[in-house]
């Protein structure tokens, strides 16, 4: 016999959405209301023929899901290509890769995601393929659930003050073995003297109130965009929210060329 307590709630608009072509919805309403038992009296007679409707009904609706979701992420693509965001490279960002090439990548991250990995794995991908015609600058995202994300991106920004070489053998070294994120502001500090910091000024820049807005306005302009997780991207304007691989971005190359929006 089937479960009621487990499956009354969740089974009811499917019952009585299997019910409906004979019955109207107020009709059906005013049934359960004078006599509930006529509901729980089908599940208990039926209830393989019950499980097979919501399953079906299920799928369905999945399936009708899936399809919305495709022709919504159509819809933003299409968007994007005709009206692509733009995101505001300062002069003093770090360019990796090689500056003013045609494909332009933005990354907003966060140092303690785990998606943030898979991110940069493509990103080193990307750099490798696309050499000489692609220019990539790293943005902070940190999320609040993840108490080591913000600290690490203000000692990125401040081991840019001093080099662009330290802060992306800090950025890459995260990224390599971030559970050592794990031992905090400690791990932070040892990474810092690894690349070469200079560990007075470091100390000093971290504390800094200029540091701290650089990191809060990458967070606000990835809000703007409607970035709420991480990895986000934005690829000559489409935005690639998550961690995707390697070909969902040359896809996207492959049709700016075919539009025009960019030579290679």
């Amino acid at each position: 016999m089937l479960n009621k307590k487990l499956f009354f709630k969740p089974m009811m608009l499917m019952v009585i959405l299997f019910f409906v072509s004979c019955t109207s919805k107020d009709q059906l309403r005013k049934m359960l209301s004078e006599d509930p038992t006529i509901l729980t009296d089908a599940i208990d007679k039926n209830p393989g023929k019950i499980l097979e409707a919501l399953n079906k009904a299920v799928r369905k609706a999945q399936e009708d899901d899936g399809k919305k979701r495709e022709e919504d992420e159509k819809k933003q693509l299409e968007e994007a290509y005709n009206n692509p965001l733009k995101a505001n490279i300062r002069p003093d960002d770090i360019i990796r890769g090689t500056k003013g090439a045609p494909i332009v990548l933005v990354e907003y991250s966060d140092f303690q995601c785990p998606y943030c990995t898979r991110g940069f794995t493509t990103v080193m991908e990307l750099l490798e393929k696309y050499k000489g015609k692609i220019q990539f600058v790293y943005k902070h995202l940190p999320l609040e659930f993840h108490p080591q994300a913000e600290p690490a991106a203000r000692y990125y920004e401040a081991l840019r003050i001093q080099s662009a070489d330290k802060a992306n053998a800090f950025h890459d070294a995260i990224y390599k073995d971030q559970g050592k994120l794990k031992n905090g502001e400690a791990f932070l500090k040892e990474l810092a003297k690894t690349v070469g910091a200079d560990m007075a000024k470091l100390a000093k820049d971290v504390a800094s109130e200029a540091v701290a807005k650089r990191v809060k306005e990458d967070q606000e302009e990835a809000g703007k965009f409607g970035f709420q997780g991480t990895p986000g991207f934005i690829l000559n304007g489409v935005p690639v929210r998550g961690a995707y691989p390697v070909d969902h971005f040359v896809g996207i190359v492959e049709e700016l060329k075919k539009r025009g929006k960019i030579t290679l």
